[in-house]
């Protein structure tokens, strides 16, 4: 096909892509003789990295900071997250793991409300006792 020439576009991926029988193509001795190549296993790896767990703070927040058992929910969706991550499902993983992930901040943000009560009730009860 001459470069110059042009080409309808329901024909440019015919035109460029290789025949079948050469995108399974590989060097000779690799496949068991008398296999089809339409049987060959092609695995595709991402580029991307494999989602967070969020198991540690989980373990954390469930030995710690336990309120209302979100803590332990967090552990949970952690552990299935990182099932899932094993398994290879990577959209489950990364589901389980925001949901971990939530739990966790949840968790968290109640920790602090109280801290923040608990300082600002003391302090207020000793300055009151210290006036009388």
């Amino acid at each position: 096909m001459n470069m110059n020439q042009a080409v309808p576009l329901g024909q440019l991926n015919r035109a460029f892509s290789p025949p079948m029988g050469e995108l399974l193509s590989e060097e000779p001795g690799l496949r068991p003789p008398g296999q089809d190549p339409a049987s060959t296993i092609i695995s595709v790896h991402s580029s991307e990295p494999p989602p967070k767990d969020f198991f540690v703070w989980s373990m954390f927040n469930t030995l710690y900071m336990n309120f209302f058992c979100l803590g332990f929910m967090a552990l949970v969706f952690s552990v299935k997250a990182r099932d899932r991550k094993l398994v290879g499902d990577l959209h489950a993983a990364q589901s389980y793991a925001s949901t971990a992930k939530c739990l966790n901040i949840c968790v968290l943000t109640i920790f602090l409300l109280l801290v923040v009560v608990t300082v600002v009730t003391v302090s207020i009860l000793i300055t009151s006792t210290l006036r009388y």
